[in-house]
């Protein structure tokens, strides 16, 4: 790694010690402008994946085309660093959003004229860029702002994404409210999502280069890859193969793998303007019960072994009282073949199921990655599992690479009809009873022993992360 910045301070210095600096150099306005992308591209996604199906009438389609976009995600997550060689990190972020409209694109010309192949292509797209993008954001949301301000940076950066999520689930509500029937969602909910992500590119550009930025401290930001990207590719790679994170694959498999579950089951057996609701609630639910279970990591005056060992087994007994829930309510929609409305009786029991899943993803996808709290430490379990600085990095990658690749498979089996309908549900849940020994053979290690010392790490060691694209020497 070039130069270190472990004696940065994330104190802020008087006012009068602060160096001037131009509103449009500022980071304030830069973190605006990554925010507002966020809110564009994987904010609105988000919002259009949450009406089940991408809100056409049946999933399977659409499930497919989502497990080609995280197929490829896992592809252009682990070259995405290689790619900012080339062209820079405000390239790559540009490059990042330009994929997300075609997919919506896509989702538009099947609802409203039933084309198929152009969905497909929509989804190809979306997944070469997507994951550019999420190296790219969580690089520049890192890199740019100055040590005292990178936590409310991140909060504020993090709060567009959820934002564009609950906007659209409005937005799907409000056009859908008097569809009380099975079917599709109004095609006029595609045409405000395509001109929202179509601006996403435009936004980008406004974004300042690493050497344009002004920070209070008057440092400069040092964001590039200058050496061969050769390198980190194979260091990460020999990370994979770690037996610390290997027992952790299938507990990031339990966690990301239900998305594609929940959204079918919403799909399926719920009327149209209850899978609006789904839509807005989900964003709604998300920021509840990630800032809880967020405010709890971050309590730092609480030992890291009692935080650590109480969220994993609050998360792990919930998630299986969750999925027994689940599985006992598809096995019965599977026979009696219902469409829930808001107003049936009945629908408050099967649509709970649903709101409880999309909490439970929520603080799996937290617990794991720890993103959604205004903290600079931004990943629980890989900042326990880090050795060092460049450890964090190339697990951060492999943490993305490998969602990606579950999420790949669960959509994939998701668009077959038995799977769908049952499937999904009885493989999640016994992912997450197989899932449960060997991550805590890795849980159960933090803040234990000597690593009580070092349980949590400081605000600065996250300067991995803020030379997330930076070549890192061999630290082995």
């Amino acid at each position: 790694m070039a130069e270190s910045r472990l004696h940065e301070s994330d104190i802020a210095p008087p006012k009068e010690q602060q160096h001037p600096v131009k509103w449009y150099r500022s980071t304030f306005y830069n973190i605006t402008i990554l925010g507002l992308c966020n809110f564009a591209a994987p904010g609105i996604w988000g919002a259009m994946n949450s009406l089940g199906a991408g809100g056409a009438e049946k999933p399977y389609l659409v499930n497919a085309a989502n497990a080609l976009t995280f197929c490829l995600m896992v592809v252009s997550c682990y070259f995405s660093s290689a790619l900012v060689h080339y062209i820079g990190i405000k390239g790559a972020l540009i490059f990042g959003t330009i994929g997300y409209a075609p997919f919506a694109a896509g989702l538009y010309t099947n609802n409203r004229y039933g084309n198929e192949w152009f969905v497909l292509l929509g989804a190809a797209l979306c997944g070469i860029s997507a994951g550019v993008f999420w190296m790219a954001e969580a690089a520049i949301a890192i890199a740019y702002p100055e040590p005292w301000n990178r936590g409310k940076a991140l909060g504020y950066w993090l709060t567009y994404r959820l934002g564009g999520q609950i906007l659209g689930g409005a937005i799907n509500l409000g056009l859908n409210a008097n569809v009380d029937t099975a079917g599709k969602v109004s095609y006029t909910v595609f045409e405000i999502f395509i001109a929202l992500q179509a601006a996403g590119a435009f936004v980008a550009l406004l974004l300042n280069r690493p050497s344009q930025v002004q920070r209070k401290d008057g440092r400069k930001v040092h964001l590039a890859i200058v050496d061969h990207p050769w390198h980190e590719i194979k260091a990460t790679t020999k990370l994979f193969f770690s037996k610390r994170f290997l027992l952790i694959v299938l507990f990031i498999g339990q966690a990301v793998f239900s998305e594609a579950v929940y959204f079918t089951y919403l799909s399926l057996w719920f009327s149209v303007r209850s899978r609006a609701l789904g839509s807005f609630l989900s964003g709604i639910v998300a920021v509840i019960s990630g800032n809880i279970l967020g405010h709890w990591l971050d309590r730092n005056k609480v030992p890291l072994k009692i935080r650590a060992r109480s969220s994993f087994w609050t998360i792990v007994i919930l998630q299986g009282a969750w999925w027994l829930w689940a599985t006992v309510i598809v096995s019965r929609y599977h026979v009696t073949r219902p469409t829930y409305d808001w107003a049936d009786s009945g629908f408050g029991q099967g649509f709970g199921v649903y709101v409880l899943l999309t909490i439970g993803f929520q603080v799996n996808y937290l617990f794991l990655s720890k993103q959604l709290t205004n903290d600079p430490k931004s990943y629980f379990i890989i900042h326990n599992l880090a050795e060092d600085e460049s450890h964090v990095i190339r697990y951060a990658a492999l943490l993305r690479g490998t969602e990606s690749a579950w999420q790949a498979v669960s959509y994939g089996l998701s668009s077959l009809t038995v799977f769908a309908e049952v499937g999904g549900v009885y493989m999640n849940f016994v992912l997450w009873a197989i899932s449960i020994f060997p991550a805590w053979l890795v849980i159960r290690h933090f803040g234990a022993g000597k690593d009580e010392a070092s349980s949590d790490v400081s605000p600065e060691t996250d300067s991995g992360l803020q030379e997330t694209v930076q070549s890192t020497k061999r630290a082995e």
